[in-house]
C-alpha cells in the first residue's frame, strides 16, 4: 500500500506526533508520499525530520494553481458541482474554490506517484481539501481529528459531518475528542487512536535523589520547564502568577518556558511586573534536540492549560507525554484529554484550570519533595512504556488502513502521456526514464531574457526528451502569455524561501564546504548569486538524486548546476543568454566544466558540443522576430532542424558517464 499524507502546512514544530507516526509507518515498511499545501512558517526544524525517507512535496504558488484551475475548467476536470454546492451551502469562509484548486494539484501528484490512500491530520482545511481530492481522483482518504480543529477551526458542523461521511474512517486522538466528535457526527463511526512516542529518543533515565550531606549547603534551585506556543489556552499567565506565589514563599526554583507566539511581549511584561526575572525565563523556540536536553535537565514539567474565550484548548498535549517519557513529574490541569495521560497522584498532579493557588500548591509540593518527584517521574515513564509506545499506538491506525479499498488495489500506474515529475524521476517510479532524466534548471520564470523557453520545452516534449523543468523562483509580477499558461502546469517549482533556508541550516557542514570551495577558486561567482544558487542546489539534492544530466538555462542557473555536478555526480550543459549576469571570465571557466551547450558568442569556449544559439536576440531585427514568436507561439527564429539537433545532444549527454575533469 502506498500511503499519502496531506497537510495544510508541514512541518510544524508543535506537531511532533505527526512526525513520530510517519516515521513509525516507514520503519514498518509503508511507502509514504507527503504533501503540504502551504510551506512552514519557520525555517527551524526538529532533527528527527531528517530521518523521513519520503520527501515533502509542496504545492506550487497560487498563481500557478489558478492557471491549472483555468485549464481544468476548460478540459472538464474541475469539480464544478461540488464547488458550487459548498459555496452555496457553507458560504465564502470555507473557500471551496481554493480547496478544489489545491486538491487538483495533489490529485495529479498522488496519482502519478501511485498513492492508494491519503491520510489527513486535523479535521479542518486539509480534510476539506481531501474531499475534493477524492472527487477529482477517486483516491480515498481518512482523517485523524484532534479537538480544536473540529471544535473551532473548521467552523461548521454540517461540513464536519460531510467530511466524516466522505472519509473511509475517522480517528480521534483521545476518548475525550472521540466522544465530542460522536456528538457532532452521530452517523459516523469514530475510532480512538492515541498519539505515541518513539522511546528510542528517550533513553531510560538512571537517577537518584540528591540530598546535601551538610545542612549548611543550600540545595540547587528546582528546575521547572514548560513548553508550548505562547497563546492563551496554554495558560502561561497562570503559570507565571503561580511562580510569583512560589517566590513569595521563598522557594528556590527556576521556570523556563520554551516556545514563541503572539503573547510573548505580554508575558515578558508580566514577568517584569511581578519581579520574576531571576526566576522565570522565556527561551523562544528551540529544536527538538535542545528541547529534549532541557527536559532531561528539568525536575518538573508544568503545563497550565485552560480554555480561551473562543473555546480553544489543549486536548492531548504531546509535550506532556514527552515529559513523562523523560521520567519527569507533570503538573497540569484537569482539561480535555490530559487526564488520559497524567494520572493524578500517580504520575503527577492535576488541578482545575485557571486555579493559580492550586497550581502553586502542586508545584510547591514537588519542589519540596525530591523523592516524590522521582516516584512520579518513574511512574510516568512506566505508563508511557505500557500505553503510549509508538509501536503500540500506531497499530490501530494500521488496522484501519488495511480495511480500506486502497489496501488491496494495485498502485495506479503513471499514464505514459504524463512527463515524470521531479519526485518520480528521483525515486525510480518513472522506470527507465529515471536513469536518463534531464533537469532543466530555470533560475527565474517567466524571464524575458529566455523568450523561447516555453517553445523549447514544447519541442523537447514533442521529441520525447525526458525533461524535468525546475523553476527556482517564480516571477510573480510577470504577465503570462498563452504559451506560458499552457506550459505552467508541467513546471516543477522549488518551495518557498523558508523551506530552502531550512535545508541550508540543516546541512551546515555541507553549506560550509561549498563556501570554502568557492573561496579557493581564482575566479569566483559574485557572492549574492552564489549564495542564492547554492541554497537552490542544496534543496534540489533531496529531490534529484537520480537525475543524470542538468541543463542550466542561464548563466545564473549555471552556478547552481555546477554545484549539483559536485554533489550528484551529473553531467552539465548550459545556455548562456545574450546579456549574461556573470562576468565573462567566470563563464569561460564554468563552460570548461560543461559537456556542451548553446552560445551566441563562440569565443567564450573552445571545443565541446556547443551550438550557436538561435533563441536569444541582440539585434533589433532579431528582437522583433523574438517578440512576434512569443506572441504568436510560432518559432520564427529557430527551426525544426535546430531543435532536433539540440534534442539529440541532450539525450546523448544524459546517457554519458560523468568525469571528474572535463
Amino acid at each position: 500500500m502506498r500511503l499519502g499524507y496531506l497537510y495544510s502546512r508541514y512541518p510544524v514544530l508543535s506537531q511532533t506526533f505527526c512526525d513520530a507516526e510517519m516515521l513509525a509507518l516507514e520503519r514498518l515498511g509503508f511507502e509514504l508520499e507527503i504533501g503540504s499545501v502551504y510551506p512552514p512558517l519557520t525555517s527551524l526544524r526538529h532533527e528527527h525530520i531528517a530521518c523521513l525517507r519520503a520527501p515533502i512535496h509542496y504545492a506550487p504558488p497560487q498563481e500557478i494553481l489558478k492557471i491549472s484551475e483555468k485549464n481544468a475548467k476548460t478540459d472538464g476536470k474541475w469539480p464544478r458541482d461540488l464547488v458550487d454546492r459548498h459555496e452555496r451551502k457553507y458560504g465564502p469562509s470555507v473557500k471551496a474554490e481554493q480547496r478544489a484548486r489545491n486538491a487538483l494539484y495533489f490529485a495529479d501528484h498522488f496519482k502519478r506517484r501511485g498513492v492508494d490512500h491519503v491520510h489527513v491530520h486535523f479535521a479542518n482545511r486539509a480534510a476539506h481539501t481531501a474531499m475534493f481530492l477524492k472527487e477529482i481522483s477517486g483516491i480515498p482518504f481518512s482523517v485523524t481529528a484532534h479537538g480544536q480543529d473540529f471544535m473551532k477551526d473548521l467552523g461548521n458542523d454540517d461540513l464536519l459531518r460531510e467530511i466524516c461521511a466522505a472519509a473511509e474512517f475517522v480517528a480521534a486522538e483521545t476518548d475525550y475528542s472521540r466522544d465530542l466528535l460522536r456528538q457532532r457526527c452521530p452517523d459516523s463511526r469514530i475510532h480512538r487512536v492515541y498519539n505515541g512516542m518513539n522511546l528510542t529518543r528517550f533513553p531510560t533515565p538512571n537517577e537518584e535523589v540528591s540530598v546535601p550531606s551538610r545542612t549548611d549547603i543550600a540545595p540547587s534551585p528546582v528546575r521547572i520547564i514548560s513548553i508550548g506556543r505562547l497563546v492563551r489556552f496554554k495558560g502561561f499567565e497562570y503559570l507565571i502568577d503561580a511562580c510569583a506565589d512560589l517566590a513569595r514563599r521563598g522557594l528556590q526554583f527556576t521556570c523556563e518556558i520554551i516556545g514563541d507566539g503572539p503573547l510573548r511581549d505580554d508575558l515578558e511584561a508580566r514577568i517584569r511586573k511581578l519581579n520574576l526575572s531571576d526566576h522565570v525565563h522565556l527561551l523562544g523556540s528551540l529544536s527538538q534536540g535542545a528541547v529534549l536536553e532541557k527536559l532531561r535537565g528539568a525536575d518538573i514539567f508544568a503545563l497550565a492549560s485552560v480554555t480561551d474565550k473562543e473555546g480553544a484548548s489543549d486536548v492531548f498535549p504531546t509535550v506532556i507525554i514527552e515529559a513523562m517519557a523523560a521520567a519527569r513529574p507533570v503538573v497540569s490541569t484537569r482539561l480535555a484529554g490530559i487526564p488520559e495521560s497524567v494520572v493524578d497522584g500517580e504520575t503527577g498532579l492535576l488541578v482545575s484550570p485557571e486555579d493559580t493557588m492550586a497550581l502553586a500548591e502542586a508545584l510547591g509540593r514537588l519542589i519540596e519533595d525530591a523523592k516524590l518527584r522521582l516516584h512520579y517521574g518513574r511512574a510516568g515513564r512506566a505508563r508511557i512504556e505500557q500505553h503510549f509506545r509508538i509501536e503500540q499506538t500506531v497499530g490501530p491506525l494500521i488496522e484501519l488502513l488495511q480495511r480500506t479499498p486502497g489496501a488491496t488495489t494495485k498502485s495506479t500506474q503513471r499514464h505514459p502521456s504524463h512527463p515524470p515529475s521531479v519526485a518520480a524521476s528521483i525515486s525510480g517510479v518513472a522506470g527507465r526514464e529515471a536513469a536518463t532524466a534531464i533537469a532543466y534548471l530555470i533560475d527565474r520564470w517567466p524571464d524575458r531574457d529566455l523568450p523561447l523557453l516555453e517553445r523549447e520545452l514544447e519541442e523537447m516534449k514533442r521529441r520525447h526528451v525526458p525533461i524535468v523543468p525546475i523553476v527556482c523562483e517564480l516571477n510573480s509580477r510577470a504577465r503570462y502569455t498563452r504559451a506560458m499558461e499552457k506550459m505552467a502546469p508541467s513546471l516543477e517549482f522549488l518551495p518557498d524561501a523558508m523551506v530552502i533556508e531550512a535545508e541550508w541550516r540543516a546541512n551546515h557542514a555541507l553549506a560550509q564546504k561549498l563556501e570554502e570551495d568557492r573561496a579557493q577558486q581564482s575566479v569566483r561567482a559574485p557572492s549574492a548569486i552564489f549564495l542564492r544558487q547554492a541554497r537552490f542546489a542544496l534543496a534540489l539534492t533531496k529531490l534529484q538524486k537520480n537525475v543524470s544530466h542538468v541543463h542550466a538555462t542561464s548563466s545564473s542557473a549555471l552556478v547552481g548546476a555546477l554545484i549539483l555536478k559536485k554533489l550528484l555526480n551529473v553531467t552539465v550543459s548550459a545556455t548562456i543568454e545574450a546579456r549574461p549576469a556573470l562576468p565573462r571570465e567566470w563563464i569561460q571557466n564554468a563552460l570548461s566544466e560543461c559537456v556542451g551547450g548553446r552560445l551566441r558568442d563562440r569565443k567564450l569556449v573552445r571545443g565541446g558540443s556547443f551550438l550557436v544559439d538561435k533563441t536569444t536576440f541582440r539585434s533589433a531585427p532579431q528582437q522583433a522576430l523574438g517578440l512576434v514568436s512569443q506572441k504568436s507561439g510560432i518559432d520564427l527564429t529557430a527551426g525544426r532542424r535546430f531543435w532536433q539537433e539540440w534534442a539529440e545532444l541532450l539525450v546523448r549527454w544524459s546517457r554519458e558517464q560523468p568525469t571528474q575533469n572535463r
